[in-house]
């Protein structure tokens, strides 16, 4: 069932623009294929979806199963600055920019991150301490071109 939804979700993004998991899950829905907001979430962090202005995309190889973009590309694109707040960050970004930002971070294998929460226009990252949060934030500043 879930290479099947998989699968679909990959075929809508090649056929139409999905712009939010609303509309995919709607999408879904004509196709026979029932969600939940939870299953659909996960089922776009699997397949690594990139969210920009226009929507949802598929990775570069458009299968799915490629790394994501790079988090430089992704924080050089969407990033637009980084601020400290003792062990967390905040990363402000354009406009529908947080969910591709903060899954790019969360594809990272840093250890300043314990986890990111994402919003449309602000991710928040929480560090272990501050030291960790100051390290990180040197490394997103060198990176927010």
């Amino acid at each position: 069932m879930k290479s099947q939804r998989h699968n679909a979700i990959r075929d809508l993004l090649v056929k139409a623009a999905v712009t939010n998991q609303d509309d995919l899950r709607r999408k879904l829905e004509t196709k026979g294929i029932h969600v939940t907001q939870a299953t659909l979430s996960r089922d776009i962090r699997d397949l690594k979806l990139v969210k920009g202005p226009s929507g949802y995309a598929l990775p570069a190889n458009s299968n799915g199963e490629d790394d994501m973009p790079a988090t430089a590309a992704v924080l050089e694109n969407f990033g637009l600055e980084v601020v400290q707040a003792q062990n967390q960050l905040i990363l402000h970004t354009t406009m529908g920019g947080a969910q591709p930002v903060a899954a790019a971070l969360d594809s990272e294998d840093w250890d300043e991150i314990v986890g990111t929460i994402a919003g449309d226009t602000a991710v928040l990252i929480v560090c272990p301490d501050n030291a960790a949060a100051a390290t990180l934030k040197t490394r997103i500043e060198a990176l927010l071109v």
